[in-house]
């Protein structure tokens, strides 16, 4: 293995935090990634990665050489990119929603890699918060305010909400005109993924936003079980207006509460600093960028 592959080989180790991932990112032998990685130690005599049964990590001085060598291999990814007619190339991994990506993205995917007849593009749509870094992932879209200041943003927009029930649901518990008209009324509890309490509604009254937490019958941690939940009338519930476009246009579900809508959530674009200079991310940043700002979202 030459010196720049195993340059990337390392930088990849210690993004996956695994031999083995690594390897099967790159399409080696595990045991050709561990020789090519000792011999780098021994070339630099240096120990650059912690090794224990379960992860791989990196020591001060491996540290400082992932830096460097993701600045080399950035650079170096933007020079032949150069020199091939600026024709972005290879794989890109991308994380998002699974509804926003069919709704949104799916549709416009056809053209972006016509354009760019030499990306590959894996779409991931885990449903847990995933390590950018150690996964290698190179960008994920996200709904809400980003918690991870370790990553570089770009927002995307903003997604209006809406509040929503079922026709039975109203049937049997009535139309709420106001906060006040609230009591005898249960939610659809939605777990947050971060703290794995149920989030309450978000209403707005005279343009600041309040709280309420009502009863509820069933909770769950997947947008699409919550919204099952709302259409079979176990209560109401918030989510980006979007989700429910086609059913609020038919009638089989209802907004209520038009007059309190929650506020807007972020949409955002995540991506590590490493990967801050590659053609490819860029120009996929670009083609989401496009989509939202012409949506109606």
């Amino acid at each position: 293995m030459d010196h720049l592959q195993s340059l990337r080989l390392f930088a990849r180790v210690v993004e996956r935090g695994s031999f083995t991932a690594a390897a099967n990112d790159l399409g080696i032998p595990r045991s050709t990634a561990t020789e090519a990685i000792r011999q780098l130690e021994a070339r630099l005599g240096a120990r650059l990665l912690d090794r224990t049964t379960r992860h791989v990590a990196t020591t001060p001085d491996g540290q400082l050489y992932y830096d460097r060598c993701t600045a080399i291999l950035a650079d170096l990814d933007d020079a032949e990119t150069v020199l091939r007619d600026s024709e972005p190339h290879g794989q890109l991994r991308i994380d998002a929603p699974g509804l926003l990506t069919r709704t949104f993205i799916l549709p416009a995917l056809p053209a972006f890699l016509a354009r760019y007849p030499r990306l590959q593009l894996q779409i991931g749509q885990a449903d847990r918060l995933v390590d950018l870094v150690r996964e290698g992932v190179d960008c994920a879209i996200r709904v809400g305010e980003p918690v991870d200041s370790g990553l570089i943003l770009r927002r995307l927009g903003m997604l209006h909400e809406v509040t929503v029930a079922s026709p039975d649901y109203l049937a049997r518990h009535g139309v709420p005109r106001t906060l006040d008209d609230l009591g005898g009324h249960a939610m659809v509890g939605f777990l947050s993924s971060l703290t794995g309490d149920v989030l309450p509604l978000e209403l707005t009254v005279d343009g600041r936003p309040h709280d309420v937490r009502l009863p509820m019958r069933v909770s769950a941690n997947h947008s699409d079980t919550t919204a099952d939940l709302a259409r079979l009338g176990f209560g109401l519930l918030q989510a980006p207006r979007y989700r429910f476009a086609a059913e609020l246009a038919a009638g089989s579900l209802v907004e209520v509460l038009p007059d309190h809508p929650p506020s807007p959530t972020p949409l955002s674009a995540l991506y590590p600093h490493n990967r801050e200079l590659s053609p490819r991310l860029r120009v996929f940043l670009d083609f989401v960028v496009a989509i939202f700002r012409s949506a109606q979202i």
